[in-house]
């Protein structure tokens, strides 16, 4: 994979010395590579895509680029970006609502919601004489208790049920099946069908899958991502070992398994960092204002979490304090009673910032200042 020149990168200060403005991101490369080396190792020949929708950063992609064996877009937009910096990599695009510039993109492989998205497709590759290998998207109707979103196991706008599957292969064995031959060639199955579940978990709903490619002939699977991410617990990580080891068991001689984890490889390789701006008691209970807010870091907003603290200026106890941003809304806040002390002028820095923060934000609501930012620690090569 290639990829255009990087962009400057700090040494490794602490992170209330980088420099410029705040509030800024600070993404640790090292640490990002060091991660994405020890899921490459624990994953043994089970192919590893990254989800490009979690951060779509180029310096980011950057790194994880040796670790994996392609990268998972859900746009046209991701598709080109990505192209952008790297023309040779393997893309898989997936998603609902695809348009037709998006079917007919030059992808390694194509992920198909549903029989009438095939249908166009069909009908637009055989007009251009340009093939493509498609995986059919599958929902089964499986439990997925425990998970923090369900994208399958019932009823939900991703994918298809089997009898929308069975569908397809009806459309496709006429004209190409698994030989190759014809406009569209079906290469396998593909079923992300819930996020947030730990490695046991994640190990039942892949058994099921594999069933159920193994039923109808399918030999090549992606098994999605969805692996745990704990804000509450950033040391609790999920168990890549163990996922590797069972998915090694799993799977049959002659079978081709691949997984596209996005949150899981960056979330902890980024911080958001800010400045006090204001504390003030309101009714008894203490806030603290500081620059930027959910309009840069949305994610806890958006999973009704608290952003776990990871450093502040004082570094010492003190009353509870709701951590709040700039906006004209109580829903801006990025951490409720946090037992810390800070005053006007602090530096706070929060942790878990490198995946679905940043590029799911509000950016322009009150058009406040975007944020800056940098990178530290390039990897060891």
């Amino acid at each position: 994979m290639t990829f255009p020149e990087a962009l400057p990168v700090l040494p490794c200060a602490p992170l209330s010395e980088i420099p410029g403005d705040l509030p800024a991101y600070v993404y640790d490369l090292a640490a990002l590579d060091a991660h994405a080396a020890a899921v490459r190792a624990a994953l043994g020949d089970v192919e590893l895509y990254y989800a490009v929708k979690a951060n779509p950063d180029p310096e980011l992609l950057r790194v994880l680029a040796p670790h994996v064996d392609g990268f998972e877009v859900a746009s046209g937009g991701e598709l080109a970006h990505v192209r952008a910096l790297s023309p040779d990599t393997p893309v898989a695009l997936g998603g609902p609502g695809k348009t037709d510039a998006e079917l007919l993109a030059d992808v390694t492989r194509l992920h198909v919601e549903s029989p009438s998205e095939l249908r166009r497709l069909l009908a637009l590759r055989t007009a251009s004489g340009r093939p493509a290998d498609v995986m059919l998207r599958v929902n089964l109707d499986v439990p997925v208790e425990g998970a923090s979103l369900a994208m399958g196991g019932g009823a939900t706008p991703f994918g298809m049920d089997p009898d929308g599957v069975a569908e397809c292969l009806g459309l496709l064995s006429p004209r190409a099946g698994q030989d190759g031959h014809g406009p569209v060639r079906l290469r396998g199955l593909h079923a992300h069908l819930a996020s947030g579940l730990d490695a046991g978990r994640m190990l039942r709903l892949a058994e099921a899958v594999l069933d159920y490619a193994r039923a109808v002939g399918i030999t090549e699977v992606n098994l999605g991502g969805g692996m745990a991410v704990s804000y509450t617990d950033p040391a609790a990580r999920f168990d890549w070992k163990t996922y590797g080891e069972g998915l090694a068991a799993l799977r049959r001689p002659g079978e081709v398994l691949r997984i596209e984890p996005g949150r899981a490889l960056t979330v902890y390789c980024g911080r958001y960092v800010t400045r006090v701006i204001d504390v003030k008691r309101v009714h008894g209970e203490l806030f603290a204002v500081v620059a930027g807010g959910t309009h840069h870091l949305r994610t806890p907003a958006t999973k009704g979490h608290d952003q776990p603290l990871a450093a502040w200026s004082s570094g010492e106890a003190g009353e509870p304090v709701t951590i709040v941003g700039q906006l004209c809304t109580p829903k801006d806040v990025l951490a409720r009673r946090v037992p810390v002390r800070v005053e006007a002028g602090d530096v706070v820095e929060f942790a878990m910032a490198g995946a679905y923060a940043w590029n799911i934000s509000h950016h322009d609501f009150l058009m406040h200042p975007k944020p800056a930012f940098h990178y530290r620690c390039a990897p060891d090569r």
